[in-house]
């Protein structure tokens, strides 16, 4: 959802980044939300129960031997360094095109690369130091590898640079929360953004958030809880 990062368009899915986004969904386990991508129309979830993460037009699973197999990790992987190869080529001759970076980038995270996504991520905001939407995307690749703190750095910057950008506000809240249990912090972003952008497209996503985390709201910073958010 997003900002312009230098791709025009509307983004088309192949078939297999269809089927990776759908493994996606069912492989990452249970969580509580998911962030959304910055530089693109599209959203990497975040862990979500399986059940409930079952997209369109795929099989449901339990049916046997209609079932899919999974691809394993080298399996996305691979699948994901064919679709980049073209772009890999063009960059060889514009190794610094923001654009081209950012598409690999996003091929990479979209297959769960995230190192591989962040080290793209990290040349356009070389190139492009106050480019907001791809630096929530690399905030949002290392809060997925662990590095909250560093995560959070990154969404620091993006939201100085881009104090409205609604995606930045939408991630790092989950970052706060999920990563930190800060839930004051959490909710003061959620409601930012609802009074900066109240027709922001996650408008419903984010009071659902903001009501699931005030359930949260007297465990201090840090403390760990077993109790399902959601």
């Amino acid at each position: 959802m997003s900002e312009d990062t230098g791709a025009k368009g509307p983004q088309i899915w192949t078939n297999t980044q269809a089927y990776v986004m759908a493994v996606l969904c069912l492989v990452v386990g249970c969580a509580v939300g998911y962030l959304l991508r910055g530089s693109s129309t599209a959203s990497t979830p975040a862990p979500a129960p399986a059940a409930e993460a079952q997209p369109q037009g795929m099989p449901p699973a339990g049916m046997g031997q209609q079932q899919q197999q999974m691809p394993s990790p080298e399996q996305m992987k691979a699948m994901a360094d064919k679709q980049a190869a073209p772009l890999l080529e063009q960059l060889k001759s514009k190794p610094n095109d923001p654009a081209l970076l950012t598409q690999v980038g996003n091929l990479y995270y979209d297959a769960q690369i995230f190192p591989a996504a962040v080290d793209y991520y990290q040349k356009v905001v070389a190139a492009d130091p106050k480019n907001a939407s791809v630096r929530t995307d690399m905030a949002t690749a290392m809060f997925y590898l662990g590095d909250i703190e560093h995560s959070l750095a990154q969404f620091d910057q993006a939201l100085k640079d881009d104090p409205k950008n609604g995606n930045a506000l939408f991630n790092r809240g989950i970052v706060k929360w999920q990563g930190k249990m800060d839930v004051k912090g959490a909710v003061a972003d959620w409601e930012l953004l609802l009074k900066q952008n109240p027709n922001y497209e996650q408008a419903a996503q984010v009071r659902t958030y903001i009501e699931q985390a005030k359930k949260h709201a007297n465990m201090k910073p840090g403390q760990k809880t077993d109790k399902p958010a959601m």
